[in-house]
């Protein structure tokens, strides 16, 4: 049987983990196949056969959900790159290469709304232009057969509640995850703090809320402690991997250590996160109590297998997870290092010739 809504809270209230994979926008970027900048998902449409091995390699890594590539796939973002005409097509695509990876695994399938760039606290005209691109895209997802609807990247806890209150109206019941972005400093961009923003979205009826984006694994932790203490439910973590410290908490702060100039967005990798970045991150999220995890922007799929052993989890991917006693030149003595000519190399590639 599919996977379905109910065993999605199913899942929850029996304290399972859930662990997604997300990161597609980078990773496309990375590939060249995603204009760094637009960052608009075209590739869905473009190459519709690159976004279901993706779906696949995830899968294949430990992913329990296959989340369709629809971040910034909607009105607004594809008007300023003349493709407006597409919106209908691309997130239908999108959903239908998702569902087939998801139905043919036994995995989640979901479908993701995201911050509209156009929201305006306070401002009525424009939110209702943010209800209206809301409702079309959760109507799609939900004649696609979405197991839960994922509202991501929220900087202002507003538009959160916006995405909220749209997914219970026009939902037809899926769940709803919610995420917020924390930037500088611990508060939303309406200046609420990010626990208190978490809390609130619970209260109304998010069946996980947390962060998502923008914040490194080690700037992202002593946050999630303080939502773990103020939500009573499921809590939310999917950091970028990137190295993000006290100084510049987020990913789009980070500077070159040579130049000093900031590195956002298309000059991140020499900031990147190493596997045991990722997962010392995931233990400590473990032992907070994080209950839905993923990585956001800059996660590959050896970076998510990590991550997934790191919770109990054992793959397909696991399976080539490294093993360097199998090195001819750096494993130990009985497996890697076999003659004096290999005792050489280790010596001549540590730097370390006597």
């Amino acid at each position: 049987m599919p996977m379905s809504s109910s065993d999605f809270i199913k899942r929850l209230k029996n304290g399972e983990n859930i662990l997604i994979a997300e990161g597609y926008l980078f990773e496309f970027g990375r590939r060249g196949y995603l204009k760094y900048g637009a960052n608009t998902p075209e590739v869905v449409v473009e190459h519709p056969e690159l976004v279901e091995v993706m779906h696949e390699e995830f899968v294949h890594a430990g992913s329990d959900v296959v989340e369709a590539f629809t971040y910034y796939g909607h009105r607004e973002k594809l008007k300023i790159i003349g493709r407006e005409d597409d919106l209908e097509k691309l997130n239908k695509t999108a959903l239908q290469i998702a569902r087939k990876v998801a139905r043919k695994h036994n995995r989640f399938l979901a479908f993701g709304l995201c911050n509209s760039t156009v929201f305006v606290p306070g401002d009525e005209k424009a939110n209702a232009k943010v209800r209206d691109m809301f409702k079309e895209q959760i109507e799609w997802a939900v004649q696609e057969g979405v197991d839960y609807i994922i509202g991501e990247t929220f900087n202002a806890l507003g538009e959160a509640m916006l995405a909220l209150e749209c997914i219970k109206e026009y939902g037809k019941g899926v769940p709803a995850v919610i995420t917020i972005a924390a930037y500088f400093p611990d508060i939303t961009t309406d200046d609420v703090p990010l626990p208190e923003a978490c809390r609130i979205l619970e209260e109304n009826g998010a069946a996980v809320v947390g962060l998502n984006c923008a914040r490194g694994p080690e700037t992202m932790l002593p946050l999630l402690r303080e939502i773990r203490k103020t939500c009573k439910g499921p809590i939310a973590a999917l950091p970028v991997p990137f190295r993000c410290t006290d100084e510049f908490r987020t990913f789009q702060s980070l500077k070159d250590p040579k130049t000093g100039k900031h590195l956002y967005l298309n000059d991140l990798e020499s900031v990147r996160c190493n596997s045991a970045d990722i997962r010392h991150f995931a233990n400590e999220a473990k032992q907070i109590g994080v209950q839905y995890i993923g990585l956001c922007c800059g996660n590959f799929a050896s970076y998510f297998r990590e991550l997934a052993e790191v919770y109990g989890r054992t793959p397909p991917a696991s399976h080539y997870s490294p093993d360097m006693s199998m090195n001819s030149v750096f494993g130990d003595e009985e497996t890697g290092v076999t003659n004096a000519l290999a005792a050489k190399m280790k010596e001549f590639t540590l730097g370390i010739k006597k």
